[in-house]
């Protein structure tokens, strides 16, 4: 698969352009889930692989899904210090679960807390500058090292997915990361049956009104009816944490 690959670089890590991902994405047209990912991962099709977990109310079909094929992959997790202890919980119940043998644990710079966010309370004032410290940062400087990731987007979430391909260009790496979308034809009633076929966890908030779960301060329930992500940063003018552009989920 060499010729996905320019040769016209200073490093050796691959560099995807929107050509290969459109050449992958007519390669697997037609490919069901899993027969795509074992292509991927078993053949090293796209480079150095990585996925990055919320661990949050979806998450464990895509775990499950990769940890059939390679349980090593890392698993990229954004330890922000901020998350529900019931999160902490899950990710480690998960991860057992799954035989998840490559978690990766990713946090905040200790000297950039203690100068923007000593006393912890930045989220209630400025949640973009908290996020950036806690999540953007960290995740920016980990993901330097893969060559393409794994999301657990879904076309049926929002407006703006419903035309997102499997396979497309990290539009934050300028040196042409691949950001891979294995779920994205999924849809809800697939997800949930996913979950019972292979008597998976739920993360424990989702039954208590959380349907998308992210750090405790910035997350409340949401009523019934109401937009999953309405819970989400409620009162600030915020949908995103910076990771994504605006009306992108996080990875998982």
């Amino acid at each position: 698969m060499n010729e996905l690959r320019a040769i016209d670089r200073l490093d050796t890590r691959p560099r995807f352009s929107e050509h290969d991902a459109i050449r992958l994405n007519r390669m697997f047209r037609g490919s069901d889930t899993q027969e795509m990912l074992r292509a991927v991962m078993a053949d090293d099709l796209v480079g150095d692989l990585a996925t990055v977990s919320s661990f949050g109310a979806e998450s464990a079909v895509l775990l499950h899904l990769l940890s059939q094929i390679d349980p090593g992959i890392p698993v990229l997790f954004l330890e922000t210090g901020k998350h529900f202890p019931e999160t902490l919980a899950y990710r480690d119940a998960l991860v057992e679960r799954l035989g998840l043998t490559n978690l990766v644990n990713l946090y905040p710079e200790l000297d950039e807390l203690e100068t923007k966010d000593a006393n912890g309370l930045r989220w209630s004032f400025d949640p973009d500058g908290c996020c950036e410290i806690r999540k953007v940062r960290p995740l920016a400087k980990a993901l330097a090292g893969y060559d393409a990731t794994f999301t657990g987007r879904k076309a049926f979430q929002s407006s703006t997915r419903a035309q997102l391909p499997r396979f497309e260009i990290d539009a934050s790496d300028p040196q042409g990361r691949l950001k891979i979308n294995p779920l994205i034809d999924w849809d809800a009633q697939r997800i949930a049956a996913w979950f019972e076929e292979h008597d998976l966890p739920r993360h424990p908030l989702v039954e208590r009104g959380y349907p998308s779960i992210g750090c405790s301060p910035c997350t409340r329930p949401v009523a019934e009816g109401d937009d999953p992500r309405a819970g989400r940063w409620a009162g600030w003018d915020k949908t995103e944490c910076g990771i994504h552009k605006p009306g992108e989920e996080p990875f998982l």
